[in-house]
């Protein structure tokens, strides 16, 4: 053996020691950082981990809100739940909102995205106006339309000469409620597509206007398109908080379900069944099934939004 293939034998080569040192330097990086994630992950275990898992143990048995001695009930508070018609119901009041809020905000931030985005004069004044309304607190808002929609004294069916019972006629007081949301919460969209729209690069537009392409063609194949992505972001978002609704339903209401039950949601059912009806319990298991459901479409929205971006490599 040469002394050049011995030397090679008992050197580690310069790519070993370079891995070697990014490892240690990563280890290191970990451990200092760990410190700084730690405060994070010890409110996340509080607050999100501990009382889901809380809840998933309170769904197998019978307890309530009395504080009496809780008993192994198994799978019995699935079963009702998933025989239970009124759940049903409160899940599809909530599915249908959903199905009304989310294409009616994307659509409507969009378009006032766009006119701020290009109006000249008052911008800023533009831009305040459509995100001050999500500002107010739900109560405030919700008392607010309350007013407006009342039968009598609201300015809603004065100012159009209407005299619809927005809140007492189960026929429109989802309707009201979705409004209601509509004004409240276009302002976080209408924020998330006007940042979208400011980092379009000018010169596509540019390009676009020499080669002849009016208006609506510069819309239709420069600005949704590159709006593709913050258009899924919003869609989801929305999705996911619509079926989650529940103040403004429960206060527009004075705290009710609605006109034959027409607004009661399952956010507020789960609550009418813990701390009205004292069903603790019950009120955990359909709190996962929720869970569930809720995991599902994010689930699916991450799916749908991978094989997106494979299928356009």
């Amino acid at each position: 053996m040469t002394a050049t293939s011995a030397e090679t034998i008992v050197r580690p080569s310069r790519a070993t020691t370079a891995a070697d040192s990014a490892g240690v330097r990563r280890r290191q990086g970990f451990q200092h950082g760990g410190w700084f994630v730690a405060p994070f992950l010890a409110l996340f275990a509080l607050f999100v981990v501990w009382p889901l898992l809380r809840g998933l143990y309170l769904s197998f048995t019978d307890a309530n809100i009395s504080g009496d001695s809780a008993h192994f009930v198994g799978l019995d508070n699935y079963r009702e739940a998933l025989k239970d018609p009124l759940m049903w119901d409160a899940l599809g009041h909530s599915a249908y909102f959903t199905l009304l809020v989310v294409p009616c905000i994307t659509v409507l931030a969009l378009l006032l995205a766009m006119l701020a985005h290009h109006i000249e004069r008052g911008k800023w004044l533009w831009r305040l106006c459509f995100f001050l309304p999500f500002l107010l607190p739900s109560t405030v808002a919700a008392n607010l339309w309350q007013w407006l929609f009342n039968p009598g004294t609201g300015m809603i069916n004065h100012v159009f000469g209407l005299d619809t019972p927005w809140l007492t006629d189960k026929s429109y007081a989802m309707l009201a409620v979705v409004i209601t949301t509509l004004w409240w919460t276009v302002g976080f969209s209408f924020l998330l597509y006007l940042a979208a729209l400011q980092g379009i690069p000018a010169h596509l537009y540019e390009a676009a206007k020499l080669d002849g392409a009016n208006a609506w063609h510069r819309i239709l194949h420069i600005t949704l398109p590159m709006l593709r992505n913050i258009t899924g972001l919003v869609v989801a978002l929305q999705i996911l908080a619509s079926l989650q609704v529940f103040d403004q339903a429960v206060v527009m209401q004075d705290f009710g379900p609605g006109p034959e039950n027409s607004t009661r949601t399952f956010v507020q059912y789960t609550l009418e069944q813990g701390f009205t009806s004292y069903r603790v319990g019950y009120a955990s298991a359909i709190s996962i099934i929720f869970f569930v459901l809720i995991a599902a479409v994010a689930l699916a929205r991450m799916w749908l939004l991978r094989n997106r971006e494979e299928g356009g490599r």
